[in-house]
């Protein structure tokens, strides 16, 4: 879904590492090391994540694409290192090794494990839950934040916050002085990432109980965007609507299982004359009244904010197993069982962050065009409508 730029990730949660290429940048944008990291450690946050948040700090390692803190316009290589690696050199090595490894031979319900090796035809279900984890979206926030960093740098700002977690709402609605920047420091200040604290300890309290009995809970973020001009994206084919390629992009994420734009289900029991958002002249632009589309019209960016919802499942990783059959004896045994979170919604909002940065730059880039921030820059202000 993705037109100007492309990306790629490799690697297996325990694996040496993860691997990340970005094409399509254009050159001479900003970029550090320090400002990937800072994604990366926004992404490891959260009340209710396991002890794997305990063993790795996330950090990136630029390998190609940039000289002197600046793009290329060439593809950017990026590498993040598994601390955890140490542990796991004998059950994935690269190599053959003499030692047995005991395969794992019990899938888990709502995990990729047994489609995965009915896929494969594999016999041990590692060779799918390495590469099935969330452990790879490191490398899409890594990634992500360099499109982030091109978006800030043509005034476009993208945040999230927590609004739900299992049957706590926290029903504050955005206030309207708050920018992006401002949404994500407050929301970043708490360890649900909502805004109304009695919602926060409720959800905490909420997260502490599922642990306590070996279960987890999902939720709903809301991911919002400012400062888009008019016309990204296409009403002209099915694949050119920008909610279409955003709605593939966010998909693409395991655990996330709903979106809704703007008003979204709630739409579907209101009348027209209360969805439609009116239109209005403040003297030098079109202004609305209400931003129910989530600032996109038959497929396009209206220069409203974009506002989109998602829903994530519960972690299907359980302290306390649901039941299972082992694939090798067809026996009834408990799932199988790793190193879990019992609530990764918080995580999940700054994925989603890092998604959307992925289509809003690639919209850009498709429409205005530019080898390197500068033209790009130039073809905005020449024809961009805001």
């Amino acid at each position: 879904m993705l037109k100007k730029l492309t990306f790629l990730t490799a690697g297996e949660s325990h694996g040496r590492g993860l691997l990340g290429i970005l094409d399509g940048i254009p050159a001479s944008l900003d970029i550090s090391e320090n400002e990937i990291n800072i994604q990366l450690a926004r992404r490891q946050m959260g009340h209710g994540r396991g002890g794997r948040m305990k063993i790795e700090t996330d950090t990136a390692e630029i390998w190609s694409g940039v000289r002197h803190g600046k793009s290329l316009g060439s593809p950017i290589g990026i590498l993040i290192h598994n601390k955890d690696w140490d542990n796991w050199t004998k059950k994935m090595s690269v190599e053959p090794i003499d030692d047995a490894v005991k395969k794992v031979t019990l899938p888990r319900p709502g995990h990729a494990d047994l489609a995965g090796i009915q896929k494969f035809g594999f016999d041990d279900i590692r060779n799918v839950l390495e590469r099935s984890s969330a452990r790879e979206t490191t490398m899409r926030v890594a990634l992500g934040s360099i499109c982030r960093k091109l978006l800030n740098e043509v005034g476009v700002q993208v945040a999230s916050r927590v609004t739900q977690i299992h049957d706590i709402i926290d029903e504050t609605p955005i206030p309207s002085n708050y920018s992006p920047e401002i949404l994500n420091k407050i929301a970043d200040e708490s360890p649900v990432r909502c805004l109304d604290k009695d919602a926060e300890a409720s959800m905490i309290s909420t997260i502490d109980d599922a642990k306590d009995k070996g279960d987890s809970v999902g939720g709903i973020f809301e991911v919002v965007a400012t400062g888009l001009p008019y016309g990204l994206g296409s009403y002209t084919q099915w694949d050119q609507k920008l909610h279409t390629r955003i709605s593939a992009l966010m998909m693409s994420v395991n655990a996330f299982k709903g979106i809704e734009i703007g008003n979204g289900f709630a739409g579907g029991t209101q009348f027209g004359s209360e969805v439609h958002d009116e239109i209005g002249w403040d003297g030098e632009n079109f202004i609305r009244h209400s931003n129910n589309a989530g600032g996109i019209e038959g497929g396009m960016s209206n220069a409203q904010p974009i506002i989109l919802r998602m829903a994530m499942k519960p972690i299907p990783t359980l302290i306390k197993p649901l039941r299972s059959v082992d694939i090798e004896t067809k026996e009834d045994r408990d799932a199988h069982k790793e190193r879990t979170d019992s609530c990764a919604v918080p995580a999940a909002s700054i994925i989603a962050e890092s998604m959307l940065c992925f289509v809003l730059a690639d919209a850009l880039l498709e429409k205005f065009g530019g080898d390197s921030m500068n033209q790009l820059k130039a073809h905005l202000s020449a024809t961009a409508k805001y």
